[in-house]
């Protein structure tokens, strides 16, 4: 534990060193004590509102304003702008306006930027260093309407033949490279709206301590700077050391209505960056490196341009296709990105060895997504994936299996996935082992499972994603519900969509989804979690053959008010009773939000049998028990939105068998092949199919159902990994 403690130290002490400003809860009330020496830096393309927004923004601080183009262009050069502007012409322009501010020296002060400035490098380096960039993204119609009615035809840059449109876009990227602070401007917002969210994001920028995160056992505040957690902290972790899951101390933000708006019209990365760095502090994870990471994680690795699509199923139902990343689930939405946060919050002093249980899609999603990391990161971290052997599909143990390269290893457990998940959390809390590796090894324990809050956070993205989808379509007026139907085990995509509710997406019931385990739906329906004597029973859908649903921890927490007490004991009695009640009220207030049923074997292949002859549209198994459950519970007055968690090439045999084929191959490859030439609607996923097709001998590790073996298999799997590190 001494080297755990030892990382998150140096976490902390990095954290204080780059902060800008000091830190103080209530910056907003002493204004300029806490500037001193630093600048409020306003930049965005010409048209944004810089100069009026800084005025505002100065008068309520009690700053002076300095406006570049008054107060340095026209002073130094003794002359207009745009006189200086005809004179020299647009490329040099450029470079003297760029040297003037190289010059320029304040402090304390509002400053407006031109809209040119940023395209001047050593310019903007320079006046980096004085204080806070905050970049006005305001929106281009609303930039160009603005500039028609200023009679501003062409700006600084813009050759004949160039839509203002083309220029504006061009410019971007100028912006985006040099942001501390984004300030994303609704649609219509006003300049006194924008001035009110650059006083809020500066001061959220200076106050780190605004966003931490608790435990869901947590009972008390946190006592000294060395308790407080912070985004690269749980990231890191995964789990919170008394056994709780990490959620936000003081929730999710609230977007507004016009910036949902503003979001409607841009692709899911855009969305998932604006959505993102309202949930990631900028002093763990700057704007500018936030942004590398999103455009790595949902770009030519997707097969779909849209990532997420949703599309028309039947009547007023949609699927929302989560399957076109590269192992073929909605993972993939998650674990191309939580991979790159992790190294990035890596310490440079420690080993991370990441655990993983899998009821079939998460592991080969985290071996994927950590693969990709770049070689330094991949050699300071390992991949340990547990997966029930006889718990899986064939095609799913094959893709698991495929991953042998650098410190990535996949064992199989002759038991479940609750099982295997029950381990992993067992390992977390002994410390004796915990200190056992960081002491011998120099490694430390974490988790890629949705009980990791960097793996959960960016599947709210694709919830909200999926609502402006519907609204750009015209299928629905903005603010008007639908209903999301998700087939679920481990409660962590139900949760994500309660998330998405929380920042303003107008969802109005969560439906779960359940197999025959039907976990879920009995606690939803009941407020009993009755573990006593049940057995796990095999399924078509085996990524929810789950009993024990983690992140119903979470939920928990929040429809008590954050009782870390009430969720720890419930918790602590499942682990001994296999057995809790949830009182009453929380269960009233649960089902306000969630509904829950459960679907057969029957049907599900059935329900796979009927979308496709209705639509010509082929549903994997847990697409089918969402579609049958949708079809009972949901009342048909709003639009459904059915998430499609994994492509049906994953479970090609199940889905033969409810097509109704004859003599369906034994071999996997030959389902796919079969299946390709058979379907068009969705098309064959490639790179399962291509998988497949490059497959090698596939022996790997079998573990009996016993902790110790699998404890074992960690101590290997360091030894091999980072043993020149003891």
């Amino acid at each position: 534990m001494e080297l755990l403690n030892a990382c998150k130290t140096t976490l902390k002490a990095v954290r204080w060193h780059l902060a800008p400003f000091a830190t103080s809860k209530v910056w907003l009330s002493t204004k300029t004590s806490q500037l001193r020496d630093k600048n409020i830096l306003l930049m965005g393309p010409p048209g944004a509102g810089k100069t009026t927004v800084g005025r505002i923004v100065a008068r309520r601080l009690g700053l002076p304003i300095i406006d570049v183009d008054d107060d340095v262009l026209e002073k130094t050069w003794r002359m207009p702008v745009a006189a200086k502007l005809a004179a020299v012409g647009g490329e040099r322009f450029l470079e003297e306006e760029g040297q003037a501010l190289c010059n320029f020296s304040s402090v304390g002060s509002v400053v407006s930027l031109t809209g040119s400035n940023p395209l001047h490098a050593g310019a903007m380096q320079h006046i980096r260093q004085t204080g806070t960039v905050v970049y006005l993204d305001v929106d281009t119609e609303d930039i160009i309407q603005r500039l028609s009615r200023m009679k501003v035809n062409r700006i600084v840059g813009q050759e004949a033949g160039v839509s203002m449109r083309k220029i504006l876009n061009y410019r971007k990227q100028f912006y985006e490279k040099w942001l501390d602070v984004r300030v994303l401007c609704g649609v219509g917002d006003t300049v006194e709206v924008i001035a009110e969210k650059v006083l809020k994001a500066v001061a959220r920028y200076q106050n780190p301590e605004i966003e931490t995160y608790i435990s869901t056992r947590s009972t008390g505040k946190a006592s000294s700077n060395n308790d407080i957690t912070y985004f690269s902290d749980v990231v890191l972790e995964g789990l919170a050391a008394d056994g709780g899951l990490y959620v936000p101390r003081h929730g999710f933000p609230k977007v507004g209505t016009h910036e949902w708006l503003r979001l409607a019209n841009m692709s899911y990365p855009e969305r998932a960056l604006a959505i993102l760095e309202k949930c990631i502090h900028p002093m763990d994870i700057p704007a500018t490196d936030l942004r590398t990471m999103v455009f790595k994680a949902y770009g030519t690795n997707f097969a779909s341009e849209a990532v997420a699509p949703v599309k028309h199923l039947i009547h007023n139902q949609y699927v929302q296709e989560l399957f076109h990343g590269p192992t073929a689930s909605f993972k993939d939405l998650a674990l191309q990105l939580m991979p790159q946060l992790f190294a990035y919050c890596l310490p440079q002093m420690c080993n991370y060895l990441i655990l993983v249980a899998t009821s079939g899609d998460t592991g080969s999603a985290v071996l994927s997504g950590f693969s990709g990391l770049c070689d330094s990161d991949r050699q300071r971290t390992g991949v340990l994936v547990y997966f029930p052997e006889q718990g899986v599909s064939e095609i799913q143990k094959l893709q698991m299996t495929a991953y042998r390269e650098g410190n990535a290893r996949t064992i199989s457990v002759y038991s479940d996935f609750d099982f295997c998940q029950r381990a992993i959390k067992r390992m977390f809390g002994e410390s004796g082992m915990t200190g056992h590796l960081a002491v011998e090894y120099g490694t430390v324990l974490s988790t890629a499972n949705s009980i990791n809050w960097g793996r959960l956070l960016p599947q709210v993205v694709y919830h909200c994603s999926a609502y402006l989808d519907l609204f750009r379509d015209g299928v629905i007026k903005f603010g008007e519900p639908i209903d999301v139907c998700i087939p679920t085990g481990n409660f962590g995509n139900a949760m994500s969509a309660l998330y998405a509710k929380q920042m303003g997406i107008p969802i109005r019931k969560v439906i779960c989804a359940s197999n025959h385990n039907r976990i879920i739906t009995d606690f939803i329906t009941t407020g009993e979690c009755d573990l006593r004597g049940r057995p796990l029973i095999i399924s078509h859908s085996p990524a929810i053959d789950i009993l024990k649903s983690s992140n119903l921890e979470r939920f928990i927490y929040h429809i008590s008010g954050g009782d870390g007490h009430l969720v720890g004991d419930l918790f602590t009695r499942l682990e001994k009773e296999q057995y809790f009640r949830l009182p009453e009220p929380f269960l009233r207030k649960i089902q306000e939000d969630v509904l829950a049923g459960w679907c057969s074997e029957e049907d599900c292949l059935l329900a796979i049998q009927s979308v496709h002859k209705q639509s010509g549209y082929v549903m994997d198994t847990h697409t089918a028990v969402a579609k049958v459950v949708a079809d009972r519970l949901q009342d048909g007055s709003c639009p459904v939105v059915v998430c499609s968690t994994a492509h049906y090439g994953k479970f090609a045999s199940a889905v033969l068998k409810a097509l109704l084929f004859q003599n369906i191959p034994k071999d996997p490859l030959d389902q796919l092949r079969e299946l390709e030439s058979f379907t068009s609607k969705p098309e064959m996923h490639k790179h399962l199919l291509k998988c497949l097709e490059e497959r090698g001998s596939r022996a790997h590790t079998v573990c009996p159902a016993d902790y110790n073996a699998l404890v074992e298999e960690v101590e290997t799997m360091i030894q091999d990994s980072f043993l020149n590190v003891a």
